[in-house]
């Protein structure tokens, strides 16, 4: 996990996307609770299946204390990733996610904010004739939008939720934080 401190570099910033309903949104939307967000693409064989079903776990893992938490998908392909594909492919496997989509303009805007990696290269292999490789980090706002840490691909599940706990239960009122869940 990497803080913030006063020598990292500022990540994140505000968005306005479209979510999987089709509904435009903004970063102020998810204000008052932690977005946990991460970015990829539906068309994703391996690691983005994986990343949600990791990140889906460990707010399983959190129990009530999830609600605390907007997971969103930023997706990294807006060509492909409409908002009523974003929702199939979220709706029954990761219904915690909202999926957010753009132009593509507006999907480079918020990939130069969180500096995401992801670009689009020639792959016979797929229908579409493309894959789009990318970063694979999770990244954690606090309740009012601010960058607060992030998550390698690497970090598992049940190490994950600990982690989110402890940054929760920082925000969290003493009274509220003798009631939350410490034990997965």
């Amino acid at each position: 996990m990497v803080e913030k401190s006063e020598r990292s570099p500022q990540l994140g910033g505000d968005f306005e996307l479209t979510d999987h309903f089709g509904r435009r949104v903004t970063s102020a939307d998810y204000r008052g609770r932690f977005a946990l967000i991460y970015f990829g693409f539906t068309h994703c064989k391996l690691v983005c299946p994986r990343a949600l079903a990791r990140i889906s776990g460990a707010l399983d893992r959190l129990g009530s204390i999830a609600a605390a938490v907007q997971p969103l998908y930023i997706t990294v392909d807006p060509e492909r990733d409409s908002p009523a594909v974003l929702r199939a492919f979220l709706e029954e496997d990761f219904p915690h996610f909202v999926g957010l989509t753009g132009s593509r303009e507006e999907i480079d805007a918020v990939k130069s904010t969180y500096r995401v990696f992801a670009r689009k290269v020639a792959n016979p292999a797929d229908p579409d004739g493309y894959d789009v490789p990318h970063s694979a980090l999770t990244y954690l706002l606090d309740t009012e939008g601010n960058y607060r840490a992030h998550y390698a691909d690497t970090v598992d599940e049940e190490t994950l939720a600990e982690r989110l706990r402890v940054e929760i239960a920082k925000d969290a009122p003493p009274a509220a934080r003798r009631d939350m869940e410490w034990r997965s």
